[in-house]
């Protein structure tokens, strides 16, 4: 019997990149410049950090997505080719009301950092369809997600005035829900056997472990970026509560590893998922966090949520609702985030002497999840249908979780 070769992808994932990279460049011609009244305190406050931003997104994500024994290439590869696709399609898309009043996008640092940001949230759903997916899905995703994601902190800025910082650090839980439920509306029969190469080997988890190290080193600048640079203070104090928050978490996640284990061992799964869930979680409610103790007991309560959720939620998930989360991005995301999102309301609560001042902002919170997750959704499933259609070649059981499907390798082996 002949062997099944994934199918080839160059009547579809060529053109398809090429056809957005040219319009890119097309729109950029036309509408894009670059902003001439430079403020030189804002460029050296905002490049170091746009610097650590980027290691966050190509460095970080990209090495962590490497812990699948045969799908390392693939990735730490198309992690940086959803990147680069992405910043560029948010950046057009965050510049709309600049086109719209002043009839061109202008380009700042400032612009740049937002649009990697809005990168940053298709990649944490990358992770729950990896190795489920070819590259031309991973494309489509990422242009709709981010769509999705910049139509959210419009809606959130335009109906409740909420702070453009506050509305992107929702990223978290807006990428964990859409992962989420496109990996249930992609979901495939073999996922309830269990794939072959859905694995962790030593090696590839020494790489993935190495992304989570760069990602727990500059999470800090993650969180404190987009934090006003007129306001030092502000700054430094969300530096300092993510990192104590990330400190914190880098023990718990090794104490609940020890025992959740039978026979008291650490498992290298729970710090890729676990180590940064105090960082997540911290990064929504920093603004109200006045005391250092507060920082380090949202990361220690994040890290046990997120070590149960790892333990107990990813097979459930799979079992009951058919949710086939590779990367587990509820535990590592979305778990912390809501936690972030709760801790966030209850800090701001303490602050209020007034009930009716109290009841008031509880239920413009909740309106900002409900939006958040409602657009999640509503994106996520318009993806999944489009991502369905079988003219995307979608790889086939045999061939998930495998680089060969997609990248060319010699022969290493030579017989003399």
């Amino acid at each position: 019997m002949a062997p099944q070769y994934a199918p080839s992808l160059r009547s579809c994932l060529a053109p398809l990149l090429l056809f957005l990279q040219i319009g890119f460049i097309a729109i950029c011609y036309f509408y894009v410049e670059i902003e001439n009244n430079v403020n030189g305190i804002t460029f050296s406050s905002l490049y170091p950090v746009f610097q650590d931003l980027n290691v966050v997104v190509f460095l970080g994500f990209g090495f962590l997505s490497t812990f699948l024994v045969r799908y390392g290439f693939s990735g730490s590869g198309f992690n940086l080719l959803v990147a680069v696709l992405a910043t560029q399609w948010a950046l057009i898309l965050n510049g709309m009301e600049s086109w719209y009043y002043r009839g061109k996008i202008w380009v700042d640092m400032r612009s740049l950092v937002i649009a990697k940001m809005c990168a940053a949230s298709v990649l944490i759903s990358l992770g729950a369809v990896q190795g489920k997916t070819n590259p031309v899905h991973l494309v489509l995703m990422a242009l709709l997600e981010v769509f999705g994601f910049v139509l959210n902190g419009w809606l959130l800025q335009t109906l409740l005035k909420v702070r453009p910082l506050n509305s992107i650090m929702l990223l978290h839980i807006f990428g964990a829900v859409f992962g989420l439920i496109l990996t249930w509306v992609l979901y495939r029969k073999e996922s309830n056997q269990g794939y072959e190469k859905e694995k962790l080997s030593r090696k590839t988890g020494l790489f993935s472990l190495l992304g989570t190290v760069f990602l727990w080193m500059f999470w800090p600048s993650f969180n404190s970026i987009l934090v006003d640079f007129h306001f030092p203070e502000r700054r430094l104090r969300a530096v300092c509560s993510t990192y104590l928050a990330l400190a914190v978490s880098g023990v718990a996640s090794v104490a609940m590893s020890v025992l959740s284990s039978p026979r008291g061992k650490v498992n290298p799964a729970h710090l890729l998922s676990c180590l940064l869930s105090g960082g997540v979680a911290v990064g929504v409610p920093m603004s109200v966090i006045d005391h250092p103790w507060e920082a380090m007991t949202i990361g220690l309560t994040a890290t046990v949520v997120s070590t149960i959720g790892f333990q107990y939620f990813k097979n459930h998930m799979l079992f009951a609702f058919d949710c086939h989360d590779t990367c587990s991005v509820l535990s590592t995301h979305g778990l912390p985030g809501l936690l972030g999102w709760l801790a966030h309301l209850l800090l701001q609560l303490k602050h209020c002497d007034d009930h009716t001042a109290a009841t008031r902002f509880a239920a413009y919170h909740i309106c900002v999840l409900l939006i958040t997750i409602s657009t999640s959704l509503i994106m996520g499933i318009i993806t999944g249908i489009i991502l369905k259609w079988d003219i995307w070649r979608p790889p086939q059981d045999k061939k998930c979780f495998d680089d060969q499907a997609y990248w060319k390798f010699e022969h290493l082996a030579v017989r003399k």
